[in-house]
């Protein structure tokens, strides 16, 4: 994965490696940094983001004249990297779960995102995830729209050994929501994931529609997912989703297919919502959590 953007970020770190580290003689090098990253999908703010944060950090400073010159670059490119893609208030949902259980409330989870995104493969995801420690799932089908939804979520909870609370379709999806949660509290379970629809996110019916499960849901935590192959794409949905519904983190699917990584940069910075898991593979336990620490790894390790 990422196997472009660290090809790019190599050539850069070389390039480095033989410049002088003052302010005239980085730009050049800074320059071609911002359109490697900008043609692996990273937002135009976020690439201008990264190069200021590493100017500031090397303009300046003293590489070793003895050994790996490299590997200070590298280290002053990871941590601008990571300061960018910095949010407060990045949690896992196991640990939210876990928080509330006490109170004898279900945690409910709204998952939103277009069609096509994995949602509802990201849903089971999370579901085994849950159950893997130990807590009790149910599932609201709130996509009343999509031909075949409903059916995907009840495969998904079969192979799971969960149950989902449904209705027919063009059902309100709110009306679903809210059985969902009326049932968890009275059987004791602990987690309410919602599937929803997930037309174009420029129709405003949908967007009237997740407002609705919103207001009588009220969800503990919003997840928007985000197909990481779509580069600025991706960044443009959460962009229009985060104004017209809000959402609290982020889960990006398809990262191990994902060549470029511009998505992972630029999700966090510009909604200011964490990147909570990436989804790596097609099996329920492929859904791992998302740190910087680890995407910095994966782009600058080699280089």
């Amino acid at each position: 994965m990422f196997e472009r953007l660290r090809e790019g970020l190599k050539g850069v770190v070389d390039k480095i490696s033989q410049t002088a580290l003052s302010e005239k003689d980085l730009e050049p090098v800074l320059w071609d940094l911002q359109l490697q990253l900008i043609s692996n999908d990273v937002a135009v703010e976020v690439a201008a983001k990264i190069s200021e944060e590493l100017q500031s950090r090397l303009v300046g400073t003293s590489l070793p004249r003895f050994g790996d010159k490299a590997e200070a670059i590298r280290e002053a490119f990871r941590e601008s990297i990571e300061s960018v893609m910095a949010v407060e208030d990045r949690r896992d949902i196991v640990d939210l779960v876990s928080a509330k259980k006490s109170s004898g409330e279900p945690f409910v989870v709204m998952f939103v995102g277009i069609n096509g995104t994995g949602k509802t493969t990201t849903i089971a995801k999370v579901t085994r995830r849950l159950l893997d420690n130990g807590f009790k799932v149910v599932l609201a089908s709130g996509d009343t729209y999509r031909a075949g939804a409903i059916e995907q979520l009840e495969e998904h909870a079969r192979r799971l050994g969960v149950r989902v609370v449904k209705h027919r379709y063009g059902s309100d999806a709110a009306a679903v929501s809210y059985d969902a949660v009326q049932h968890a509290r009275a059987q004791g379970v602990d987690a309410v994931l919602i599937d929803t629809a997930g037309r174009m996110q420029t129709n405003r019916n949908l967007m009237d529609e997740l407002q609705k499960i919103k207001r009588v849901v009220q969800p503990d935590f919003t997840v928007m997912i985000l197909d990481s192959l779509i580069g600025n794409d991706a960044v443009d949905q959460a962009q229009t989703f985060n104004d017209h519904i809000g959402f609290d983190a982020a889960i990006l699917t398809k990262v191990d297919a994902d060549a470029k990584g511009g998505s992972s940069l630029s999700v966090a910075y510009l909604t200011g919502k964490p990147i909570i898991y990436v989804g790596v593979g097609q099996e329920y336990g492929d859904l791992q959590p998302f740190e910087a620490s680890w995407f910095t790894e994966k782009v600058l390790g080699d280089s």
